[in-house]
C-alpha cells in the first residue's frame, strides 16, 4: 500500500500526462468534438486503478461522443502512461464525466434569479422585530 503522499503525486503526474495526451497524443476525432480538460484523478491505495475525471464544454451530442471517444482511446491511455510514467505497474484507466461545474453555474443562475424576484427594497433591516 502506498502512502497517501505518494498516491496524491502519481495522482498529479497522472493529470498533467493525461492532458498533455488531451491536447496533442489522442488522434480520435471524437475527443477533439468538445473541449476536454482534465478536472481530477483519483488513484486506489495500491497505484492499480485511475478514476481520470474530464470536464467536457459543447452539445450533449458532442459530450456523449467524446465520451466514446475517450472510452476507445483508453488502452492508448494506459500504454503512454507506462511508457511516460515509472511505475511497477501501469494502472487501470477509467474515464468519469465531471459535472460538478455545471452544477455550479446551475446553481449560481438559480441564485441570481432569486435575488432579481426578491421585493424593491427588501432588507432584514425592514423586517419587523420579534420580542419574546
Amino acid at each position: 500500500m502506498a502512502t497517501n503522499r505518494r498516491v496524491s503525486r502519481v495522482a498529479e503526474l497522472i493529470k498533467r500526462e493525461v492532458s498533455q495526451m488531451l491536447l496533442n497524443g489522442i488522434k480520435d476525432d471524437r475527443v477533439g468534438t468538445g473541449m476536454v480538460s482534465v478536472t481530477d484523478v483519483d488513484v486506489s491505495g495500491d497505484l492499480q486503478h485511475a478514476k481520470i475525471f474530464v470536464s467536457i464544454y459543447g452539445t450533449e451530442e458532442a459530450k456523449a461522443e467524446t465520451m466514446a471517444g475517450l472510452k476507445s482511446a483508453t488502452g492508448y491511455v494506459r500504454s503512454e502512461l507506462g511508457a511516460r510514467v515509472r511505475l511497477r505497474r501501469t494502472p487501470e484507466v477509467l474515464f468519469i464525466e465531471d459535472r460538478s461545474i455545471e452544477r455550479g453555474t446551475k446553481v449560481l443562475s438559480l441564485l441570481n434569479q432569486l435575488q432579481q424576484e426578491r421585493p424593491v427594497g427588501f432588507s432584514d433591516e425592514n423586517e419587523p422585530e420579534v420580542h419574546e
